[in-house]
């Protein structure tokens, strides 16, 4: 017999919709709308906003468990979001660079990765993709159980996929040669001074010119 408080706690209770890890999804999926919508016309305001949108991934995790919200909808909801943002930026970046079949081919690998996971878990009969404590795959288990090397590899991928595109130049270019470029601080500096000022460097005016010693110059 259900008790007049599991009653009164389940009308209080909101929508799985309206969850607060829920809401933050849809707020990231605005973002992400922005972002692709500007990432041609003002790439430092795509790169804030698609950073943001991978900022608010871990803050709806942390409200999640904080008023125990997690649900399988959240779940779907922030998989497909992150999956979607991270394959539209690898998209325009295999059509930036030469050779574009590296980042089509890491597409492959970050969808089809996620889709064996969450569905063998779902087969299961786990609620989360990310519960490994039965999984004997010792690489699964540190990156799902251990977060700071889960933050680490998560962070240090979406910052070079961002980077890589603030560099990618109106026609294809190297690969190799722009990841050259990029050790380069100067280089980096000028980059973003040139973005946030709205001022066109020798490297917009020479695209056939992919070396920050022309910027240098002038």
């Amino acid at each position: 017999m259900i008790s007049y408080a599991t009653v009164v706690r389940r009308e209080k209770m909101p929508s799985v919709y309206l969850y607060i890890p829920n809401i933050i999804g849809y707020l990231r999926i605005i973002v992400n709308f922005i972002a692709f919508a500007v990432c041609y016309s003002n790439r430092t305001l795509f790169a804030i906003l698609y950073f943001f949108s991978f900022v608010l991934d871990g803050i709806d995790g942390w409200f999640a468990r904080k008023f125990n919200q997690a649900s399988t909808f959240g779940a779907v909801l922030d998989m497909v979001t992150d999956r979607v943002s991270t394959a539209c930026l690898l998209a325009l970046l295999s059509q930036s660079y030469r050779p574009g079949l590296v980042f089509l081919m890491l597409l492959g690998l970050d969808i089809t990765s996620h889709w064996f996971q969450m569905y063998s878990s779902f087969l299961s009969g786990k609620t989360s993709h990310k519960d490994v404590q039965h999984t004997s795959n010792w690489l699964l288990k540190l990156y799902y159980e251990y977060r700071p090397f889960m933050a680490f590899c998560c962070v240090s991928c979406e910052v070079l996929y961002i980077i890589l595109f603030l560099f990618a130049d109106e026609k294809s270019t190297s690969l190799l040669s722009s990841c050259n470029e990029a050790k380069s601080p100067h280089c980096l500096g000028v980059h973003f001074n040139s973005c946030w000022l709205g001022i066109e460097t020798s490297y917009q005016h020479h695209p056939d010119e992919n070396s920050c010693r022309h910027m240098r110059r002038d």
